[in-house]
């Protein structure tokens, strides 16, 4: 009862005491490491030491440490009147990356005032030995309101002010809380996947249509419309979920001059056999196959999309490229196998968007056409990248 609580000064003090001690111990683990590299000189030929870069300390901030090795800690702190937002200790890590989040100084939501309180005239019912008073402020009745008082409590001729959880001090007298924005605090897409709304001492995050909420409150799922039967195609029509929402498709078997086909499985087209000499007919695709994909935006590249393999072949050559669609310069096919092509993405596309590519399977024996085998991918690009 008789202590007195440290100073600022002293606090300071004895900080820059722990930093120094820290120092230390960091300049003689440095100096043992060398020493032992010294004695494994003569049993190993190579020696190599990965770290992760250099972490930046946060503004109005310092940070401790100056090893980044694989299993290294280094500390933050604060300047005095900031408190430390996100992790005091970062690891590094195997993957050569930091964990955690950068963290950051912000002022603090709390203050000491020294104020003279001025005491009535003590009435007869009262004591006139002076004793020490103590008083809270009441709680706020509009919890919903972004400006609220703060929690104040008088002890000894000082004043102790507070805020809740996401609000911090202001006003002449500290006696103002405020609340923070976290959705302007922080950059787009770190605290919500889509939209980001301040709500009165936090935050929302909302989705799209077609999106769920995930469990964690920040990143959005896909509704499956497709599965959950929230689609409107009708029963000649084939669902294809997308990202965001769906599409309606339907396959139908082209009209060609030269060639008819019959429709064989949901999504594929044969040839009807041609007549003896019909080199028309001889040259139309033996088989069309449609595949439906659906991918987010911007989407990096290069990117595998869709692989066309020859179940069996019976000539001496197979050769892969692309025949058409809207798109093209957005699509290149590459050999990956004897018997099979790849369907690479090339330029990231931002949505929304459809594209389509055509990947022709040519087969020839001795450079003559025994088949030609065509596959249409339509690609549905999501105006969202997620």
């Amino acid at each position: 009862p008789g202590s007195e609580c440290p100073s600022t000064q002293d606090l300071l003090n004895l900080l820059r005491q722990v930093e120094k001690v820290l120092a230390v111990h960091e300049a003689s683990y440095q100096q043992g490491l060398r020493l032992k590299t010294g004695d494994f000189n003569g049993h190993v030929s190579v020696c190599s030491t990965a770290s992760c870069p250099k972490p930046e300390p946060p503004a109005h901030g310092r940070r401790l440490g100056r090893v980044f090795g694989v299993g290294h800690e280094v500390h933050f702190m604060c300047r005095p009147g900031f408190d430390l937002i996100g992790p005091r200790t970062r690891v590094c890590l195997e993957a050569l990356r930091w964990s955690g989040q950068q963290p950051m100084c912000r002022r603090e939501s709390w203050s000491w005032t020294t104020v003279v309180l001025i005491s009535p005239s003590p009435s007869p019912s009262s004591s006139s030995s002076p004793s020490p008073s103590s008083s809270s402020s009441p709680t706020s009745s509009s919890p919903s309101s972004s400006v609220r008082p703060s929690h104040c409590t008088h002890f000894l001729g000082s004043t102790r002010c507070t805020c809740d959880v996401g609000f911090t001090i202001s006003g002449l007298d500290n006696n103002i809380c405020t609340d923070i924005d976290e959705c302007r605090l922080f950059p787009p897409g770190r605290l919500c996947v889509h939209q980001c709304v301040n709500t009165p001492g936090s935050f929302h995050c909302f989705c799209p249509a077609g999106y769920d909420l995930s469990r964690e409150g920040r990143s959005c799922t896909d509704i499956n419309e497709c599965e959950n039967r929230m689609h409107d195609c009708t029963a000649e029509q084939a669902c294809v979920n997308t990202f965001g929402g769906f599409q309606c498709v339907t396959v139908a078997c082209p009209h060609m001059s030269n060639a008819t086909y019959i429709r064989t499985s949901p999504a594929r087209c044969e040839r009807n056999p041609c007549m003896l000499g019909d080199k028309a007919c001889t040259q139309a695709p033996n088989s069309i196959s449609f595949h439906f994909l659906s991918v987010v935006s911007n989407m990096s590249a290069p990117r595998v999309l869709f692989r066309v393999s020859a179940a069996r072949v019976l000539g001496d050559t197979l050769r892969f490229g692309l025949a058409g669609g809207r798109g093209r310069g957005h699509f290149s096919v590459q050999r990956s196998g004897r018997r099979t092509g790849t369907l690479l993405l090339v330029t990231p596309i931002r949505g929304p968007a459809t594209l389509e590519a055509e990947v022709e399977m040519s087969e020839l024996e001795r450079h003559n056409l025994l088949g030609r085998y065509l596959t249409k991918v339509t690609l549905f690009v999501s105006p969202y990248q997620f």
